[in-house]
């Protein structure tokens, strides 16, 4: 099996591992780098090997102790696949708790699997964190709401956008550039703001009378003054995004006023219960036919083979528009 360390381009090669109890053997087709992942990169140079890359989808091709044997032969999305483990993704074979390895639907590639995890279960609890909102999204779960979602051409704010629309939400979308306009209509958002024409927050509230109900935030520092503008009484900014050693402040008395709350999300410090429900919504979703990925819906994919693994990181550094794949066993796609 090949895996490359963070430190650097070497293929390492070592035994198939094999399950533990209550885990299950994966054989990777596709992997998917988030922004995380390259700051971890740099975390970990120097360490001992360690595999990279958090989300992945591919094959089970054997299960541990305690897990039925019919699971092997199904194709699954795996979620983190490298917390508080050394076996990430960007490896021919990783070894997961079986509730890590998720089944795919027919008919839904192991592209878009791999572009689940992080953006999608993040995404899931940036829209279930409102004080009266749902725990987990099923279609009309969020009817009456309005979402704003900072951002809707990345890869959390592609899978927002998609899930709050499913989940009968009214969707705005703030973007930066005219291509970024065109992907955030592609994946569902029913109105989109240019940032840089003129007032956007006026444009907001023009287009949201009574005000958003939930913001899906990623530069809570840029966004604050437009955030607090646009907020309903009772309304939720969601932040599970921002530079490195960034800050933003607020007056008291505007968020006092509202009863507003601004709650910052992580993947790997949410509770157990909150990432099981967005499991299950994804599982739905997919179901539905939702969180369909490319350019066509929205997130553009560039696809690199792990033996270029390095500049795949780098794309994701230098900011890639849309979603930054790995190609690890292409047989299986």
């Amino acid at each position: 099996m090949a895996y490359r360390r963070f430190s650097d381009v070497h293929e390492i090669r070592r035994p198939v591992p094999e399950p533990g109890d209550g885990e299950v053997r994966v054989r990777i087709g596709v992997a998917g780098i988030n922004p995380a992942d390259w700051k971890n990169r740099l975390r970990y140079t120097g360490h001992a090997p360690v595999v990279p890359l958090q989300d992945g989808a591919g094959v089970i091709d054997a299960v541990g102790p305690g897990i039925d044997a019919s699971r092997v032969g199904e194709r699954v999305w795996l979620w983190e696949t490298a917390r508080q483990r050394c076996g990430g993704s960007a490896q021919e074979f990783s070894i997961v708790p079986t509730e890590n390895a998720v089944q795919l639907p027919d008919g839904v590639g192991l592209e878009v699997g791999a572009c689940l995890g992080v953006p999608a279960v993040t995404a899931h609890r940036c829209l279930t964190v409102a004080e009266r909102g749902p725990d987990r999204l099923t279609p009309g779960s969020l009817a009456g709401q309005t979402v704003l979602v900072a951002g809707g051409a990345g890869a959390v704010g592609h899978a927002a956008i998609q899930l709050a629309r499913w989940g009968g939400a009214t969707v705005i979308t703030t973007v930066s550039t005219p291509d970024k306009a065109a992907l955030a209509e592609a994946a569902g958002a029913h109105h989109v703001v240019h940032r840089r024409d003129g007032d956007a927050g006026s444009v907001v509230r023009q287009l949201a009378p009574t005000g958003v109900n939930i913001a899906v935030e990623l530069a809570p520092d840029h966004n604050t003054e437009l955030d607090l503008g646009v907020l309903a009484p009772g309304g939720t900014v969601a932040v599970y995004a921002g530079r490195a050693a960034n800050t933003f402040s607020l007056e008291i008395s505007g968020p006092m006023m509202l009863n507003a709350r601004w709650q910052f999300v992580s993947i790997f410090t949410m509770p157990p219960a909150a990432k099981r429900c967005a499991v299950d919504a994804i599982t739905l979703a997919l179901d539905a036919g939702v969180l369909d990925v490319g350019r066509s819906a929205g997130l553009p994919l560039h696809r690199h083979p792990l033996s270029d693994l390095g500049r795949a990181f780098e794309a994701v550094k230098q900011g890639a528009i849309g979603k930054v794949l790995v190609d690890v066993c292409p047989a299986l796609t």
